[in-house]
């Protein structure tokens, strides 16, 4: 012990000079006995500081308020520029159990927190930025019906109206996009799907739906006062099964157009997710309306927080939504006298438009501050044009939506920001919606010229 107190005794005699101060040769010897006491400590130490990295990520660090300087904000950029780790014991020490991320349970985990995206080529023509909400990345039926499906079976499972490994069917009336959301949720949720729908819509829906296991009746156009419109033989399928002895469970009716499952899912996800993604920034929205669920949801969720907000309703040709968002009156073109037909098919797009007001629509028609008028030609015109220059292949709806859009954001200008929904892929219109497409002239205009051509098209 003598030798070893005599050793440090020794080393400290050398640091100091007469005078009591550090040598040069001292401080050499302080910095190696320092490092050599510690070398030990370095890999708890990266390893505490790398645990709290990932704890901080994904933690919402709030933005100064005006004038508020009194911290400093924490970024994370660990994610960037990583390099490719190959080696297994690697692996282990980059992924460890603190870094692995939620995975999501089934296809509902699919569902909902769609990116927001900006449409580069539109944005640049119209002088507005113009954002779409990507609904068709939602995972189990591709659309913004997913969110819909979800909520009318969670609800209806809430109740006792639905209960798995009873038997229980989901009867619905739709023109596609519902049916094939619910198809696939009722799968995965146990439940049988039947879908009653007009037999003029695009076959390829029809043919997804039983590629999913749904049970498909298509039935021929008609008004929602005919007793065998798609609606309506939904309804009384759902009865008969209930009520019928020789089936197991029960039929459950989805109703989504009246509903309110539907806008409350838009009101919970849709809308928070929106405002989120913006930051708070946006100028309007636009969407059309089918049921009226997207419309109304994301209106009631933006405009508490957002009092100016202005929000347009996209409509097409053959639906009476516009007249009653403008003039207070549910009528169309198509039902004056001379006119009207008895099986009402005047557009080729599909999912939005309707004569009648819903549940849905009725919940937050009255903060619609706005609508337009979009035509077929108009639409597909849009279809091409976005594929063309944005390379994203959109639907019927979502072309509606798109004019809509650009409109608003050509009269907003420069520094206005409009959010719309991108619903669907143009995958399911193509026996229809991009059949006309097809069709239509080439224009001789190119970029922002085209366009204007086609949002000032006679509506």
């Amino acid at each position: 012990m003598s030798f070893f107190t005599d050793f440090i005794r020794s080393i400290w005699d050398r640091m100091l000079d007469n005078k009591g101060k550090v040598t040069s040769t001292g401080g050499f010897l302080f910095g190696i006995i320092v490092t050599l006491a510690l070398k030990d400590l370095y890999p708890d130490l990266e390893a505490s500081y790398r645990r709290r990295i990932r704890q901080l990520r994904g933690v919402n660090i709030p933005h100064p308020l005006p004038g508020q300087t009194d911290y400093v904000r924490l970024e994370d950029h660990t994610r960037r520029n990583s390099k490719i780790v190959t080696d297994p014991q690697d692996v282990r020490r980059t992924h460890d159990r603190d870094s692995v991320e939620e995975i999501p349970v089934g296809i509902e985990g699919l569902i909902g927190n769609t990116p927001l995206i900006k449409l580069r080529a539109l944005s640049e023509a119209v002088g507005c930025e113009i954002l779409a909400k990507a609904e068709f990345l939602n995972g189990a039926g591709n659309s913004p019906k997913d969110r819909v499906a979800l909520s009318m079976i969670n609800h209806a499972e809430a109740e006792g109206l639905l209960v798995p490994g009873r038997g229980d069917v989901v009867y619905e009336g739709t023109v596609g996009s519902t049916g094939i959301s619910l198809a696939a949720v009722c799968r995965a949720r146990g439940y049988g799907c039947y879908i009653c729908m007009p037999n003029d819509v695009a076959t390829e829906k029809s043919t997804l739906l039983t590629k999913l296991g749904a049970t498909v009746e298509r039935v021929l156009p008609a008004s929602i006062i005919d007793q065998d419109q798609f609606v309506n033989v939904a309804r009384r399928r759902a009865e008969e099964h209930t009520s019928s002895p020789d089936q197991q469970g029960q039929g459950f009716f989805a109703d989504q157009f009246e509903n309110t499952s539907n806008y409350l899912a838009h009101q919970s996800t849709t809308g928070p997710e929106i405002y989120a993604q913006c930051g708070g920034r946006l100028d309007a929205f636009v969407s059309g309306a089918g049921t009226g669920g997207t419309i109304s949801g994301v209106a009631l969720a933006l405009k508490p927080l957002l009092p100016n907000l202005k929000v347009v309703l996209a409509d097409p040709q053959g639906s009476g939504l516009y007249n009653k968002v403008k003039f207070g009156v549910m009528f169309s073109s198509t039902e004056t006298e001379g006119t009207r037909r008895r099986h009402q098919v005047d557009s080729v797009v599909e999912g939005v438009g309707i004569n009648r007001l819903t549940a849905n629509f009725e919940a937050g028609m009255g903060l619609v501050d706005d609508a337009i008028k979009v035509t077929d030609e108009q639409a597909m015109r849009m279809a091409r044009w976005v594929v063309q220059r944005e390379g994203v292949f959109i639907g019927a709806s979502s072309a509606v939506n798109l004019v809509a859009a650009a409109r608003v954001g050509r009269d907003l200008g420069k520094n206005g920001r409009v959010v719309t929904i991108i619903c669907d892929s143009g995958t399911r219109h193509l026996s229809r919606f991009w059949k006309g497409v097809g069709e239509l002239a080439v224009s001789g205009e190119e970029g922002s010229a085209e366009l204007n051509l086609i949002l000032d098209m006679e509506k």
